[in-house]
């Protein structure tokens, strides 16, 4: 199965290790992954700031980076809930664009997503002795409907104790240009979510977007909160690693 990674701007600039950890589980689970060089932003920032026409110029280039792809795997929920709800939004008056901006969308999935519903994996093989609670993103959960998808994945991880994350579908503030629109009532939204966070007890929280994650990781390390902050796949590669080093592999 050939796949196209998608890294994201906030994973090819901040966290490359995301997307690191992501192409080595793909690997393990027979995917031959290739990486477009002439991807760019999604445009979601443009677009969420009421600049549609720029937005428009850089969807094209997502198109045409991922044209020849099979599948497009991210991630983020976040970037790929922009490529399926506004894409074709975004062409409604260039037929041709749509259509291609429709095909995008039809092979475009977010990390767990891909893992569950088309590899058909859950049990990665993973072992950790984290006590990791979970922050469902905004965009993943209610752009994309990905709920169970990372539960599913983290269920199977060997001695892992899953903590429920208080009042998780709160958001945590980031939202993109939200957060530097309305530092003060973003500010208030983390420093909410990063005390319910301390509030489990958990040695990690878990996510599957860096927009998130860096925005409630960045509140927990002011407080001085000694809680790891990983995403989704970052601690399911750790756990086969060290799930194979277990068994002698």
């Amino acid at each position: 199965m050939r796949v196209s990674l998608f890294i994201t701007c906030l994973a090819d600039q901040l966290y490359p290790d995301v997307g690191e950890s992501v192409v080595r589980l793909l690997h393990r689970h027979g995917c031959e992954v290739d990486f477009p060089e002439l991807q760019t932003c999604c445009g979601q920032p443009a677009f969420n700031s009421g600049y549609q026409d720029e937005a428009r110029e850089v969807a094209r280039g997502m198109i045409r980076a991922f044209e020849h792809s099979d599948y497009v795997v991210s991630p983020s929920g976040s970037c790929t809930g922009m490529v399926h709800h506004y894409y074709p939004q975004l062409f409604a008056d260039e037929p041709e664009w749509r259509f291609k901006a429709e095909q995008l969308v039809a092979k475009t999935y977010e990390f767990s997503q891909f893992m569950v519903n088309v590899l058909g994996v859950k049990d990665l093989g993973a072992v950790s002795d984290e006590r990791v609670t979970y922050h469902p993103s905004c965009h993943a959960m209610r752009l994309l409907g990905v709920k169970d998808e990372p539960l599913e994945l983290l269920s199977e991880v060997e001695g892992l104790q899953l903590i429920e994350l208080p009042k998780k579908e709160d958001c945590c503030g980031f939202g993109g240009t939200f957060a530097v629109k309305m530092a003060d009532m973003s500010e208030a939204m983390v420093c909410e979510k990063a005390a319910h966070v301390c509030s489990t007890g958990a040695t990690a929280l878990v996510g599957t977007d860096m927009g998130c994650l860096m925005n409630i990781g960045g509140r927990l390390n002011k407080d001085q909160q000694p809680i790891r902050v990983m995403h989704l796949a970052q601690l399911l590669e750790e756990g086969v690693r060290r799930g194979e080093s277990a068994s002698g592999k």
